[in-house]
C-alpha cells in the first residue's frame, strides 16, 4: 500500500481549503438556544460554489462530466469541510451518486449522475442511524410488482431529507436480498416528519406508504448498499478527523495565549499531556482512515478473496471505531482546557462539539462497529 496522495488528489484537497476559507464555522444560530434554530435549508451558496469548482463531481467519470477520482480525494475535501463546519450534504450526494455509477443501471445513471455532479440534484440516504452489520431486516420492504417496486416502511434521522431531491433507501426484498431504491422526496405515498438532531440540524422522519417506482429507480445488483454504507461510513469518519484537526488548532491557539500564574497554559505540564494524548488519537484516526478509503477505492482491495485478508468492511469498521471514540475525547479535552469559555455559545467551540456528537453516533457508534468487526473476524476464521 501506498498512502501518498497522488497529484490530483492533493488538487481536489487545495481547491477544498481555498474554498472553505472564507466559511465561519460560527455563523449561524446555535442549536442551545432553540432546537432546530440553524437554518431549514442547507448552504445554497456553498453548495453553488462547490459545484463550481467541480467538487460535487470528484467521483464520477468524465462521460458524466466528473474527475474521475476516488473515495480518497473525497475524503480529503470532507476534511477540509468540517474544518469550517459546512452546512452542506456533500458526503451523501458524492455517496450516492458513486454507488449509482458502481451498480445502476445506464438509463438510471444518465438520468441522475451529470445533474447530482452540476449540484441541480441533491441526494441523501436513510438507515443513516444503523451500522447495517447485525444481520437484522431494514425498516423498509420492497417486493417487484410488474415492472415497477412497491416499498413500504420508515426510516428516522435521515439528513438533508427536506432539502433532498432523492433519497436512497435501503429496503429488504423478497429472499431476504437488499435492494436500493432511489425515492423521490415529493413522490405519492412519500412522507416527513419533522425531526432535530443534538447538533441541531434538520432531520426528517420517513415514511413510505405503498410507494410504486419504476424498477429502473431501484438498484438490485448485490453488494450495492453493502458499498453505500461502507462509503458512508469512511466519509464521516473522514468528517470526524475534520472536526478533531479544527478543535486541537483552537485548543492549541487558546492555551498558548491564556495565562494562569504569569504563564501561558500550554506551558503547563498537564495541558500539554493532554493535547498530546489527543494529537495521537488525531494520527490513529488519520490512518485508519485512509486505509480504509484506499481498500474502497479499488473492488479488487474491497473484496476477501479465499483466506485472504477481511473485506473493506473490517477496515472501515476500525476506522469508525478510532473516529468516534476519538473525535468525542478532542472535544471534550478541549471543553476542558478553554474552561468556562468553551462552554460560551457565541464561540464555535460549541459547534465543533455538537457536530462531534452526532458524527460519534452516525451510522452506528463505536461499540456497533466493535461488535461487526468481532463478526467478521470470526466469519473469516479458519476452523
Amino acid at each position: 500500500m501506498d498512502f501518498t496522495f497522488t497529484e490530483e488528489q492533493q488538487a481536489a484537497c487545495e481547491a477544498a481549503r481555498n474554498l472553505f476559507a472564507d466559511v465561519t464555522p460560527d455563523g449561524v444560530p446555535s442549536p442551545s438556544r432553540t432546537p432546530g434554530a440553524v437554518d431549514d435549508d442547507f448552504d445554497r451558496r456553498l453548495w453553488a460554489r462547490l459545484a463550481d469548482a467541480d467538487l460535487l463531481s470528484l467521483l464520477l467519470t468524465p462521460e458524466y462530466g466528473g474527475s474521475g477520482l476516488d473515495p480518497v480525494a473525497l475524503c480529503l475535501v470532507l476534511r477540509e469541510s468540517a474544518k469550517v463546519v459546512a452546512r452542506v450534504p456533500l458526503l451523501e450526494t458524492s455517496a450516492v451518486a458513486y454507488a449509482v455509477q458502481t451498480y445502476g443501471s445506464t438509463d438510471l445513471k444518465q438520468h441522475t449522475l451529470t445533474r447530482a455532479g452540476r449540484g441541480d440534484l441533491v441526494l441523501t440516504v436513510a438507515a443513516h442511524g444503523r451500522t447495517g452489520h447485525d444481520g437484522a431486516e431494514l425498516a423498509v420492504t420492497a417486493h417487484p410488482d410488474g415492472g415497477h417496486w412497491l416499498l413500504d416502511g420508515h426510516q428516522t434521522a435521515v439528513p438533508w431529507a427536506h432539502n433532498a431531491d432523492l433519497v436512497a433507501v435501503p429496503a429488504t426484498a423478497p429472499e431476504g436480498r437488499t435492494v436500493l431504491a432511489l425515492v423521490p422526496r415529493d413522490h405519492p405515498g412519500v412522507s416527513l416528519d419533522e425531526q432535530i438532531a443534538t447538533h441541531g440540524e434538520r432531520l426528517g422522519a420517513l415514511r413510505l406508504d405503498s410507494v410504486r417506482l419504476p424498477a429502473r429507480d431501484v438498484i438490485t445488483a448485490n453488494g450495492a448498499w453493502d458499498f453505500l454504507r461502507d462509503l458512508l461510513t469512511t466519509g464521516t469518519c473522514a468528517l470526524a478527523l475534520g472536526i478533531g484537526s479544527a478543535v486541537l488548532t483552537m485548543t492549541s491557539g487558546y492555551t498558548s495565549k491564556r495565562e494562569q500564574f504569569g504563564h501561558p497554559l500550554a506551558t503547563f505540564q498537564a495541558v500539554a499531556v493532554q493535547a498530546a494524548d489527543r494529537y495521537i488519537d488525531l494520527r490513529a484516526m488519520e490512518v485508519t482512515l485512509w486505509q480504509a478509503a484506499w481498500r474502497l477505492s479499488s473492488p479488487e482491495r474491497a473484496t476477501a478473496g479465499n483466506g485472504g485478508p477481511l473485506p473493506a468492511s473490517g477496515d472501515v469498521a476500525v476506522a469508525k471505531i478510532w473516529a468516534s471514540d476519538g473525535v468525542r475525547r478532542v472535544v471534550q479535552t478541549a471543553q476542558h482546557l478553554h474552561g468556562g469559555f468553551g462552554a460560551d455559545t457565541d464561540y464555535p467551540l460549541h459547534r465543533y462539539h455538537a457536530w462531534a456528537k452526532y458524527l460519534e453516533l452516525s451510522l452506528g457508534p463505536a461499540a456497533a462497529h466493535e461488535e461487526a468487526l468481532g463478526d467478521l473476524l470470526a466469519a473469516h476464521t479458519p476452523s
